[in-house]
């Protein structure tokens, strides 16, 4: 059975190869066969993958050292003194501490001349009494008597000078006495009227020495001040 196809188609294929002899058939150009050698195609890439770039730090601030000011001068302010810092503790002066008198005043001839107070009166008892104390310079006197005068303040008129009375010594060179309002001359005593006075040495034969006026001194009243 084979066989018969096989010849079968060799029939049709020689009755269909014969051709009419006044047909001219143009060549063909023959087509180029496919050539075996391997062909190569390079592909060029047009776009480069992207490459990542770190991003790009700004450069750290450049450093400018400070314009040198010169300093403003502050001129110091004054502090306030604080007292209780800056004044040094002082003691209450004593009430009863004596006042103390210009040796000048006591011309050579006595020296340590103090009173009790500055000012007494005829009736207060707050002040009525006053001490005279002061010191001899030389041996040769032999008792202090105490002289006083009163200056009246409102009129400017001065009295005559009277004698208080001796002076107590003791063993050490000193005076002293202590004189009561009430115990002024009361003929020249006035309201209002400075009590000056004055020390008179003595030895035996006499006044020997005096102080200076003390004068303007101590004042004298008849009432409380």
């Amino acid at each position: 059975m084979k066989r018969i196809l096989i010849i079968f188609l060799a029939l049709i294929l020689v009755a269909c190869g014969v051709a009419p002899a006044a047909q001219t058939q143009q060549p063909v150009a023959a087509q180029p066969e496919p050539s075996q050698t391997p062909v190569v195609v390079v592909i060029t890439a047009t776009n480069a993958p992207a490459t990542e770039v770190p991003p790009t730090e700004p450069p750290p601030p450049t450093e400018v050292p400070p314009t040198a000011v010169p300093p403003t001068a502050v001129p110091p302010t004054a502090a306030a003194p604080t007292e209780a810092a800056a004044a040094p503790t002082q003691a209450a002066p004593d009430a009863n501490a004596p006042i103390s008198v210009d040796e000048k005043l006591g011309a050579g001839w006595f020296v340590n001349m103090t009173r009790s107070r500055n000012d007494f009166s005829l009736r207060c008892q707050l002040n009525k009494e006053i001490t005279f104390s002061v010191q001899v310079t030389s041996d040769t006197i032999k008792s202090v008597d105490l002289w006083y005068r009163f200056e009246d303040r409102a009129t400017g008129a001065i009295f005559e000078w009277t004698n208080f009375g001796k002076m107590v010594p003791d063993l050490e060179g000193s005076y002293t006495i202590t004189i009561s309002g009430d115990q002024t001359n009361p003929n020249f005593r006035k309201p209002n009227s400075y009590f000056d006075y004055q020390f008179v040495a003595y030895n035996p034969n006499g006044v020997i020495g005096r102080s200076e006026k003390i004068e303007r001194q101590v004042t004298f009243t008849f009432d409380c001040p």
